[in-house]
């Protein structure tokens, strides 16, 4: 945990005393998780309800798939499926704490002036829009800083190619990567940045599984960690299943996170477990 540590949220300040669940709805037809999908308005509210019902802290909108090798939709395809979920999130929860899932400052944009989206969490990490540094720092809203590795658009395609050729060097690479973009966006005037390491992006399963054991370096940024494994290909892969069974390895994942005290927001398809083994982990340390 980052104790003492805010992020302005609409005008009000969230601290990370505890780890907050941030829950994921997808609003495309192709990302890596199908059950996560939600392409129609009754699918987008179902799904919006159960976040919310679950307690999600915050909810990350998404709205263009970039699992590897996706196919990019264009932007103006992206906008109109942002604004479908958003107004459906505002309509049944106004005052949640909204996450915006974009690579695109036009879209980051949009959703902040139009919906009151108080996070922007861009994959790319400023990498594949060069005005989104400038135009979170206008907005002044909080930025989530991902490290993707090396992210290259190919007609229109998303390709994930290694960060790093070994292990060896990758929690360099990550301290190297963070320490340039924390003093870029902070030359703007970006207040409030949420780092994220970029699970699955990338890395290969050896690189991830090492990040992981040594995420606690990362403190040194003295910033909020946000970490997203949830059933992504490290879990399964690992245990040669699929996205769909892989609910049970990603919360040991998330328990681990928890033990270590490495995340401050874990970014989950399913709130539930997640916010269960918060619950334990709490009552463990009494």
């Amino acid at each position: 945990m980052v104790p003492g540590y805010t992020i302005n949220v609409n005008g009000w300040l969230m601290d990370f005393d505890k780890p907050m669940v941030m829950g994921i709805v997808n609003i495309t037809s192709d990302s890596f998780f199908s059950l996560s999908r939600s392409i129609d308005s009754k699918a987008i509210e179902q799904r919006i309800r159960q976040l919310v019902n679950e307690g999600a802290d915050i909810i990350d909108v998404g709205a263009c798939s970039t699992r590897p090798g996706a196919r990019l939709v264009d932007e103006d395809e992206e906008m109109a499926r942002m604004r479908i979920g958003l107004e459906t999130l505002r309509s049944i929860a106004p005052e949640a704490v909204l996450s915006v899932d974009t690579f695109r400052s036009s879209v980051a944009r949009m959703a902040v002036e139009e919906f009151g989206a108080a996070i922007v969490n861009d994959v790319s990490g400023g990498g594949l829009d060069e005005d989104m540094f400038n135009t979170v720092a206008e907005l002044g809203v909080a930025y989530v800083l991902t490290w993707p590795g090396k992210l290259v658009v190919a007609d229109g395609q998303l390709l994930q190619n290694l960060s790093v050729d070994n292990d060896t060097n990758i929690l360099e690479d990550a301290i190297l990567f963070f320490s340039e973009k924390i003093n870029q966006l902070r030359a703007l005037g970006q207040k409030d940045i949420i780092i994220d390491p970029g699970f699955g992006f990338g890395k290969t399963l050896g690189q991830n599984f090492k990040l992981l054991r040594q995420l606690g370096q990362l403190r040194v940024f003295g910033l909020p960690v946000l970490v997203g494994v949830s059933r992504k290909s490290m879990v399964y892969k690992t245990l040669e299943t699929t996205p769909e069974d892989a609910l049970n390895g990603t919360t040991v994942l998330h328990a681990l996170c928890l033990h270590d005290q490495t995340a401050d927001i874990l970014r989950v398809h399913d709130v539930r477990p997640c916010r269960e083994a918060i619950k334990l982990w709490e009552a463990y340390n009494g």
